[in-house]
């Protein structure tokens, strides 16, 4: 049984054609049934470079056209959507990845913006220097999923040092984190929880810095702007766990509720243009269907 019921597909399918971008309209039809995993590719590659990275605007608040790791993110999360489906892409992707990471396998926040324009603040001023475990982990952690499907994302050697760099950053934290920084350590490590034995204690390690109910507030964002359950943990898988079953069963029926009348969801946080709002709205949407159809 999912829990699909409780929201409009054939509102949330208006939306989608009304407001969102290419990318996230092929995503919506191949998550709900008729869609394609070669034409979601194929949306994806007009973001890509020809270094093998991803920037245009694929990180909604990231428009300038350099490939960045936060393109990388999105792309990674495309490959592991679109399943088992032969692409070059990917390998050139990791080969990126290991261009760019630094001495200790991490990769910074953010390189260099060439463009400004259109990009938020914490972007631009990016530490393109230091080790970032934010977007490490939340990289790594996609990798790891969309290596599911694509061995050859399992075995170069820049997931294997970016995953040591983030279990070894994990193990050092001793104070609570920002709360995405804790949200894509929690969800790094479910990712990897089958393949890495340390995965486990350091869930628990991570857990004691979450609230009972799994909300917590975004430090330097919008004033009422706050991570809660489903943001840690999105999946049916072991973060799920670090909550009461009761609290997740709210915040998916929470979920559900939060599908506005033109058929989409909206995100909280600020955005950095008016095309990123609206491309925002079009990705949290497909990203709450498919929290949606997961089994209860």
């Amino acid at each position: 049984m999912t829990s699909t019921l409780q929201a409009d597909l054939t509102a949330a399918a208006r939306f989608m054609a009304s407001h969102a971008r290419q990318l996230d309209r092929r995503r919506f039809e191949l998550l709900t049934g008729p869609g394609a995993p070669e034409a979601v590719l194929a949306a994806l590659d007009g973001y890509r470079n020809p270094d093998g990275g991803y920037g245009w605007g694929l990180e909604p608040d990231l428009r300038s056209p350099e490939s960045q790791p936060g393109g990388a993110l999105h792309a990674m999360e495309v490959f592991a959507e679109a399943g088992p489906v032969h692409t070059p892409h990917v390998r050139a992707l990791c080969d990126w990845l290991e261009s760019v990471s630094l001495p200790d396998g991490g990769l910074p926040f953010a390189l260099p913006v060439t463009d400004p324009a259109g990009c938020a603040p914490w972007w631009t001023g990016a530490d393109h220097t230091t080790s970032s475990l934010q977007i490490t982990a939340a990289v790594a952690g996609m990798a790891h999923r969309a290596a599911a499907h694509h061995p050859e994302i399992a075995a170069h050697p820049w997931l294997e040092r970016a995953t040591r760099y983030c279990l070894d950053a994990i193990k050092a934290t001793d104070t609570t984190p920002h709360a995405l920084v804790l949200s894509f350590a929690i969800q790094f490590l479910d990712a990897v929880h089958d393949t890495h034995p340390e995965a486990a204690g350091l869930l628990r390690h991570l857990a004691r810095h979450l609230p009972p109910d799994g909300v917590v507030h975004v430090a330097g964002g919008t004033e009422n702007e706050v991570l809660r359950p489903l943001d840690f943990a999105p999946f049916p898988g072991p973060a799920r766990a670090l909550f009461d079953p009761a609290v997740i069963d709210a915040e998916l029926q929470r979920l559900a509720a939060e599908q506005r009348e033109d058929g989409g969801w909206t995100v909280e946080y600020a955005t950095s243009s008016p095309a990123a709002a609206l491309e925002w709205r079009g990705y949290i949407t497909v990203r709450a269907v498919a929290i949606l159809r997961q089994p209860l």
